[in-house]
């Protein structure tokens, strides 16, 4: 029998709909199909928990929960363009919602975080920034008891991803901010590559990224020794980020064809690009990824990974529209523009947050991903999810299996099937291909395959969302950072 301390009564649900925020944009208040998809759920686990003979919290912890949570979502949402393909008892019957909700794909995660907990990062200005961040956007700090940052270390990744999900391999990415201050060190990351590993076996795979900060004094210079010592696997960039608050275009900035030149020379050329997401307080140009194709173009031995595909998480997505581009189609048509073909090139869209943001949103997420695979292509998205700021990623694994583009759309706006195919190469082909990841030899990772099953035995999963909830908590936040982002 599982223990269920974390939540015996069952007040959360294990697909989380909500707009609670990353700390890098402000929170939306729910919807009203949002508020709806959450209360029929609710109803649904009281009725169905009683007629199963179990607790909420006994049959929220199964896969029938989280059917039951995704068909509260399509009836909230019955005009949608997109909806959840479910088998019509699976919401009262294990085998059936996990007919849907399981699977054996290879899933590679190429975005997810943690943070030393020795804070050591906690230097000047922007450290104390950083510690305002971690203590109050995020509610996983509640996991910390309030002392130290051990709820955002290696450790709690390896747990949250590896154990509580069914991520195959992950990327540590870096984040924002200056060398000194910055609470994912290269470092770290390379100290969070061996935690991982030594939990999940030889064949558990752990990737890393080098933050890549060209306009940081001293960081062009420091690349050599990210990849000679610590054995980056790719860089990460953040160029709406600089620390006189002014950040760059990769296809006209001398600074950014330094750096890819850096990059050539030491042999890493995969490079993440933090793009969409607009940093609350830094110029909000500078998180267009119009400049992202012509780079592509202008370096084609690079390959470059689009971080949120360009999302704006305040813009409503529908059909593409060229005239006036507004979030993901700013993406759309910088791929477009710079003439390059579906399935083809060096460019990439990830769907980190992007998906979490708009699954709880089917219409909107049909769009997203119908304009997605109609112009990169079911070869040139790869999964990420943001994690652990938002707590476990098994819910976004869960809802991306069983989402559906409805064939009206499929016919209205020319967007291809989200078949079997797509979720494969997207889940983790597709990054596989682009990090040189064996995937028969990843998927052979019997020791963390073990650990999981014993692990989901005794299966006590928080179910909580991390982050600021509203814009009142953010606001604060923003205030006593200063006005702007570490």
């Amino acid at each position: 029998m599982a223990k269920f301390d974390l939540d015996p009564e069952g007040t959360r649900l294990p697909v989380r709909f909500d707009g609670t925020s990353n700390a890098e944009f402000l929170p939306l208040d729910l919807t009203q199909e949002q508020k709806r998809a959450n209360a029929i759920a609710h109803e649904t686990a009281t009725a169905n928990a009683r007629r199963l003979g179990m607790g909420r919290r006994e049959f929220l912890v199964s896969a029938a929960g989280a059917a039951a949570t995704l068909s509260a979502c399509n009836a909230a949402n019955p005009q949608a363009g997109g909806r959840y393909a479910l088998p019509n008892d699976a919401a009262l019957d294990t085998e059936a919602a996990a007919s849907a909700l399981t699977g054996d794909e290879f899933i590679f995660d190429v975005q997810t975080h943690c943070v030393d907990p020795s804070g050591a990062w906690k230097v000047g200005r922007e450290g104390e920034i950083w510690d305002a961040v971690l203590r109050q956007a995020f509610g996983q700090y509640a996991k910390c008891g309030g002392e130290g940052y051990e709820c955002y270390s290696a450790q709690t990744l390896a747990k949250e991803v590896y154990l509580d999900s069914d991520t195959d391999v992950a990327v540590v990415s870096a984040l924002w901010g200056s060398q000194k201050s910055n609470p994912t060190p290269t470092h770290y990351a390379a100290e969070a590559r061996e935690i991982v590993e030594s939990i999940g076996g030889e064949d558990a795979r752990c990737l890393i990224h080098g933050g890549l900060l060209p306009n940081d004094p001293g960081d062009l210079e420091a690349m050599e020794e990210k990849a000679r010592i610590h054995k980056v696997d790719a860089w990460k960039m953040y160029p709406q980020w600089g620390p006189d608050g002014r950040g760059f275009f990769l296809d006209e900035s001398d600074l950014a064809h330094r750096a890819f030149d850096e990059a050539r020379r030491l042999g890493v050329t995969t490079i993440a690009v933090h793009k969409g997401i607009p940093l609350y307080g830094l110029e909000y140009e500078f998180s267009s990824p119009a400049d992202m194709g012509r780079a592509a173009v202008q370096n084609p031995d690079l390959t470059f990974l689009v971080y949120h595909s360009g999302m704006e998480h305040a813009k409503t997505e529908g059909a593409y529209n060229a005239v006036d581009p507004q979030g993901v189609d700013r993406l759309i048509k910088a791929h477009k523009d710079a003439g390059l073909k579906r399935n083809e090139g060096n460019l990439y869209a990830e769907l980190g947050s992007l998906w979490r943001h708009f699954m709880s949103r089917p219409d909107e997420a049909a769009h997203v991903l119908g304009k997605l695979l109609a112009t990169f292509g079911e070869e040139r998205i790869i999964w990420g999810t943001d994690s652990i700021w938002f707590g476990s990623p098994q819910d976004q694994i869960q809802a991306f299996r069983a989402f559906e583009i409805g064939e009206e759309y499929q016919e209205r706006f020319g967007y291809p099937a989200l078949d079997a195919y797509a979720k494969r190469r997207i889940f983790g082909l597709n990054g596989a291909e682009v990090y040189g990841i064996d995937v028969p030899q990843a998927k052979r990772a019997s020791s963390l395959t073990e650990r999981r099953a014993a692990h989901r035995a005794e299966a006590n999963p928080s179910f909580a969302t991390y982050g600021p909830k509203n814009r009142r908590d953010f606001m604060r936040l923003w205030h006593e950072q200063g006005g702007r982002p570490g």
